[in-house]
């Protein structure tokens, strides 16, 4: 009976900590910011307000070409780890973790929003997965984007080492979320083509990161922004009276 206590309190304990892991993962705390911020139109965002706006992707500057399946993009994610066995147990240590954007704009309707902050958080699904191993040979892009880092894609003899690989991008038209701190400027002062018009600058506010995904539940209406959409209509027919 103490046994089948201990092993059930083992399970349970186990089950709290990797909850608590998942919680407070990046991409879980990306998630639940974007999924609860209140929603603006870019059409009624005013300037000084913070909240999220979704939107598709619009290329400005030319787009980025994927390291792993060469796809054009305006903000690429790559990790890439390698599986080290110690004994009987064995772990993922990461080879690669890198992140690059170009210059693009978030299209809502007419209007445009820019992304204008280093201080970004961001979670991109990662839609692109190659491994390599024994008997399964690393891509040619694999290879020559490891090769570019200064990383083998073979170890002892010659045998290939064991490598899981990940990607997520943003592509062209692609809606995402993002939430920040938004002020409306002429695009000539964000260094933006002259016949963008007026555009919303997305900035980091005080200490708190812009957050951004492409992941489909966080560009969705959830209930928050839709209390918050319709308290702001109630407001402004208020006003119009």
């Amino acid at each position: 009976m103490q046994g089948e206590i201990i092993i059930i309190a083992f399970v349970v304990i186990t089950a709290i900590v990797f909850g608590l892991v998942f919680y407070f993962s990046k991409k879980a705390i990306i998630k639940r910011k974007l999924k609860t911020s209140e929603l603006k139109r870019l059409s009624s965002f005013r300037s000084g307000e913070t909240a999220k706006i979704v939107g598709k992707v619009e290329f400005v500057d030319s787009p980025l070409i994927a390291p792993l399946s060469g796809r054009k993009c305006s903000h690429y994610h790559v990790l890439i780890e390698q599986e080290r066995s110690t004994g009987k147990s064995s772990t993922w240590d990461t080879l690669v973790d890198e992140e690059r954007h170009s210059k693009y704009l978030i299209k809502d309707g007419s209007k445009y929003a820019y992304i204008n902050d280093s201080l970004l958080k961001s979670y991109i699904v990662e839609d692109a997965k190659y491994k390599s191993g024994f008997l399964n040979d690393p891509t040619e892009n694999m290879e020559s984007f490891l090769s570019s880092k200064g990383i083998d894609t073979t170890g002892l003899f010659g045998f290939n080492k064991t490598l899981r690989c990940k990607e997520g991008i943003l592509e062209k038209d692609e809606e995402i979320a993002v939430y920040g701190h938004g002020e409306w400027k002429e695009a000539k002062e964000l260094g933006l083509p002259e016949k963008y018009g007026q555009v919303l600058e997305i900035t980091a506010t005080g200490e708190e990161a812009i957050y951004l995904s492409d992941d489909p539940e966080t560009t969705e209406e959830n209930e928050t922004s839709l209390n918050s959409s319709r308290k702001h209509e109630v407001k402004r027919s208020r006003y119009r009276k």
